[in-house]
This record gives C-alpha cells, sequence and structure tokens, in this order.
C-alpha cells in the first residue's frame, strides 16, 4: 500500500476505506469518525462537506467563508485523537479532543480541541469545541 493512497485522519486505512465514503455520504457511525472525516476535510478543502456537517443551529452567517480561509490558509500535517467520551452508535451526544498539527506561512502550528457532537436526525453533526492552550 502507498502511503500517498494513505486516508489523512490517521486511521491507518486507505482513503477509499475510510473518509471517502462519509464525504460522499455523510454517513460517520461515530463521533470519532466525524471529527475524523472533517480532519481529513480540512485537509481536501471540502468546504461544502464541513458546513454540511456543523450543527444547523450552529452554521453561523460566515461559516463557509470561515472554513474557506482555514483550508487555504492552513496545511494540515497529522492528527491524533486523544479521548473520546461517548460518541458511539447508539448515543446522541459525544465529545472527542484531538490535536492536529499544520503549517502557516513556512511555520509548524498545533490546534488542540475538545470537540462537541450532537445527533441531528440519524446523523452525527459538529457542535462547537473548545481550544486547549
Amino acid at each position: 500500500m502507498k502511503e500517498a493512497n494513505l486516508c489523512p485522519c490517521g486511521s491507518g486505512k486507505t482513503y477509499e476505506l475510510c473518509c471517502e465514503t462519509y464525504h460522499k455520504h455523510f454517513n460517520a457511525p461515530t463521533a470519532e469518525a466525524l471529527m475524523r472525516s472533517r480532519y481529513a476535510a480540512f485537509v481536501f478543502g471540502l468546504v461544502d462537506y464541513l458546513v454540511e456537517t456543523t450543527h444547523p443551529s450552529h452554521r453561523t452567517k460566515h461559516l463557509r467563508e470561515e472554513i474557506a480561509f482555514t483550508c487555504k490558509e492552513l496545511a494540515w500535517t497529522g492528527l491524533s485523537v486523544l479521548t473520546c467520551w461517548q460518541g458511539g452508535e447508539k448515543d446522541k451526544v459525544g465529545k472527542v479532543t484531538f490535536r492536529a498539527s499544520f503549517v502557516q506561512e513556512g511555520k509548524g502550528g498545533v490546534h488542540e480541541e475538545l470537540s462537541r457532537f450532537k445527533r441531528f436526525g440519524t446523523a452525527w453533526m459538529y457542535v462547537d469545541g473548545e481550544v486547549k492552550g
């Protein structure tokens, strides 16, 4: 397996067997899977997916522009999932703490966040996050 085919979410699987199906069908089964697929969407610049997987109650007026700016300005280079609380296939809410590394204007950085997720109908949605540090 070529490393270039690995999903950027860090699962160790190929993109086709991992986040691609979520990007096409909006069917992440857990909060962690949604968080990983959103990270991969930032890597690939999939703005529509990121907007559509944000809980409707948290889709701000400028959300699309903010996401597009982040996708353009940051080159995401790695993801580590630190903790998960609930967020399983039978849960209604979940939390995931993650650390994502990036490069911006030639300088490396780290984004650490405790993200909150909630079901909207049957789909997991990103609600908001508390940035650490």
